[in-house]
C-alpha cells in the first residue's frame, strides 16, 4: 500500500494539532497496520474478538482514552480520541469500533458513577481485564430511545429488570453492561450490571452482514438482580447521560469510518498507478482522475468536520450536539462513498476477499445506522436550525 502517512502529516500540522495528538495517531495507526490488518480478515471470516489485541491497545492507554488518569484512564479529550480511532480503524474497523463502544460504557461510570462505583468497575475495564457493553437499543425501540420498555423497579436494596436489549456489542461476551432503563414512566436511569447477575441471559448471536469480529446479540433481563449501588448517577440521569455518551460516540464511530475510508483510499491510489488497460495504466484515464479528485476531496472535508465537532464537544459548545450529528452524517456517509469507490476502481478484484475493501464496504455499512440513524442526524441538525432561528 502506498505511504500516505507525510500528507496525513501536513494535513494535522495544518490543522494546529500538537505534536503529542499527532504522535497519538502516529501510535494508533502504526499498531494498527502492524498487528490488526494481518488478522482482520481472520477475525471476519472466524467471527473472532481479539482479546489479546484490545489487551495490547489497553497497555498503549486506548480503552480508557477519556478517562481519569487516577482510576488507570488516559485523560485524554474526544479530539485526541478521534485520531486514535482515525489510525485504528485502517487496520480493522470492526474491532476499532468495538473498542470505541467500550470507551463509552467505560466514560460512563466515571464521568456519571458513585466513588465506590467508579473504585470497584473503571480500573479493570481501563486494563480491559473487564471488557464492558452499552445497552440502549430494544426491539422496540432504536432511533425512538425515548422508548424503551425495560423496567427496573426497586425492591429493597436491589433493582428487579425485565426487558431485552437488541443489537448488543459484546452480548454474552462482556463482563460488565452499562444499562438504560426505565425506573417510572417518565425517568430514564443507567444501571451497571455485570454479566453472573441473577437473571441475565443473552440470545444467540446474531448473523451479520459485518462488524463480524465483534459478538453481537439480545440481552435479556427475567428478574434480574442489580444492587441499587450500581445507580450511575441519580434515578432519573438516565437520558441526560446517553445523550452526552451519544455526542462522543457519534464522532468515534465516524473516527472508525474516516479511517476505514482512507485506507481505501491509498489502495485506490496504488492500484491505479500499477494496473493497465488498453495499453495504459489506470492512472491516466480522466475518469478516474476524477474519482481520486472526488474522493480525496471528501476525506479532506470529513477530516475538517469531524475536528471541528470533536473541539465543541470537548468545549461543551451549545452547538456541540448539532455539530457531532452533522459529523456523524456526514463523515459515515462519505466513507462508504469512498469505500465503494475505491471497490468500483478495483473491477471484479475489489469484489474477491483477496483484498479487504469488500470487508470494508460491509463494516462501514452500519456506521451509518448505529449511534443514531444518518436519517435521525438529520432530525436532530434541522432541530437544532430551527431551535436557533426563535
Amino acid at each position: 500500500m502506498s505511504d500516505t502517512l507525510p500528507f496525513i502529516k501536513k494535513c494535522n500540522k495544518k490543522m494546529k494539532l500538537s505534536e503529542e495528538q499527532i504522535a497519538f495517531y502516529d501510535v494508533a495507526k502504526n499498531f494498527a497496520i502492524e498487528k490488526m490488518a494481518p488478522h482482520a480478515e481472520k477475525w471476519d471470516e472466524e467471527k473472532i474478538l481479539p482479546v489479546e489485541t484490545l489487551q495490547e491497545l489497553a497497555e498503549l492507554g486506548f480503552a480508557g482514552i477519556y478517562v481519569s488518569p487516577d482510576l488507570g484512564g488516559s485523560g485524554l479529550s474526544r479530539l485526541d480520541s478521534t485520531l486514535i480511532f482515525e489510525g485504528l480503524s485502517q487496520g480493522c474497523t470492526s474491532t476499532a469500533a468495538f473498542l470505541s463502544i467500550h470507551n463509552m460504557a467505560t466514560w460512563m461510570i466515571d464521568n456519571f458513577g458513585s466513588q465506590e462505583l467508579k473504585e470497584r468497575f473503571v480500573p479493570d475495564l481501563c486494563s480491559m481485564k473487564k471488557i464492558s457493553s452499552y445497552c440502549l437499543t430494544e426491539p422496540g425501540a432504536g432511533s425512538d430511545a425515548g422508548g424503551l420498555r425495560t423496567k427496573a423497579e426497586k425492591s429493597g436494596d436491589h433493582y428487579i429488570l425485565n426487558g431485552t436489549k437488541s443489537f448488543i456489542s459484546g452480548g454474552g461476551f462482556s463482563d460488565v453492561y452499562v444499562t438504560m432503563v426505565k425506573t417510572d414512566e417518565n425517568s430514564i436511569s443507567t444501571l451497571v450490571i455485570e454479566k453472573d447477575s441473577e437473571g441475565l441471559s443473552f440470545g444467540g448471536q446474531e448473523k451479520k452482514m459485518g462488524w463480524n469480529s465483534q459478538p453481537t446479540a439480545q440481552v435479556i433481563f427475567e428478574d434480574c438482580k442489580v444492587p441499587v449501588e450500581n445507580l450511575i448517577g441519580q434515578e432519573g440521569d438516565g437520558f441526560k447521560i446517553a445523550m452526552m455518551g451519544l455526542d462522543g460516540g457519534r464522532l468515534n464511530i465516524a473516527a472508525c469510518s474516516l479511517g476505514t475510508a482512507q485506507s481505501a483510499y491509498e489502495r485506490a491510489v496504488q492500484y491505479v498507478g500499477e494496473r493497465e488497460q488498453f495499453g495504459k495504466k489506470l492512472q491516466e484515464f480522466q475518469a478516474l482522475q476524477f474519482k481520486l479528485a472526488d474522493m480525496c476531496t471528501e476525506l479532506e472535508a470529513s477530516r475538517l468536520i469531524l475536528r471541528e465537532a470533536a473541539i465543541k464537544v470537548d468545549d461543551n459548545t451549545s452547538d456541540k450536539t448539532k455539530a457531532a450529528a452533522m459529523a456523524k452524517r456526514f463523515v459515515t456517509d462519505a466513507g462508504f462513498n469512498i469505500v465503494n469507490e475505491a471497490l468500483q476502481i478495483h473491477g471484479g478484484y475489489g469484489y474477491l476477499k483477496d483484498y479487504p475493501l469488500e470487508r470494508n464496504l460491509r463494516d462501514l455499512r452500519v456506521h451509518q445506522i448505529l449511534e443514531g440513524t444518518n436519517e435521525i442526524m438529520r432530525v436532530i441538525i434541522a432541530r437544532e436550525i430551527l431551535k436557533e432561528n426563535k
